[in-house]
């Protein structure tokens, strides 16, 4: 077994009201090396939730975090860093329409079956 952190990723159409939307979640387990973001779009959820959000640009934000787990070039500098510090950097608490929920511990032996799992259960 092995201790993983998650936070779930938030779509925060006007941060003054605290009010969200889940549209995935991030993992990183050290034990494995593993950092995966797993996300969706609900565009009809969306649209009835913040009629006037620009859902195209919260997608690029989204794939953009995809492109930082990969730890590609197109992730950028910070697609660059090791393992722990890309982790570190997106989960970092900011005051953008996509925010990160607070961390959560956990153990597991698959990461990304528990992945798939906390996505079904807090996101879709």
């Amino acid at each position: 077994m092995h201790v993983f952190e998650y936070a779930v990723l938030r779509v925060v159409p006007r941060v003054e009201r605290e009010e969200f939307l889940n549209v995935g979640v991030v993992l990183y387990c050290r034990g494995l090396g593993f950092l995966q973001v797993r996300w969706l779009l609900p565009e009809a959820r969306l649209n009835a939730f913040a009629p006037a959000l620009e859902q195209t640009e919260v997608a690029a934000r989204l794939r953009a975090f995809e492109q930082i787990c990969q730890g590609k070039t197109a992730g950028g500098v910070i697609g660059q860093l090791a393992v722990a510090e890309r982790f570190r950097w997106l989960t970092a608490t900011r005051s953008t329409v996509v925010q990160c929920s607070p961390l959560h511990p956990g153990r597991t032996a698959d990461a990304a079956a528990t992945l798939e799992r906390l996505f079904a259960e807090l996101v879709s």
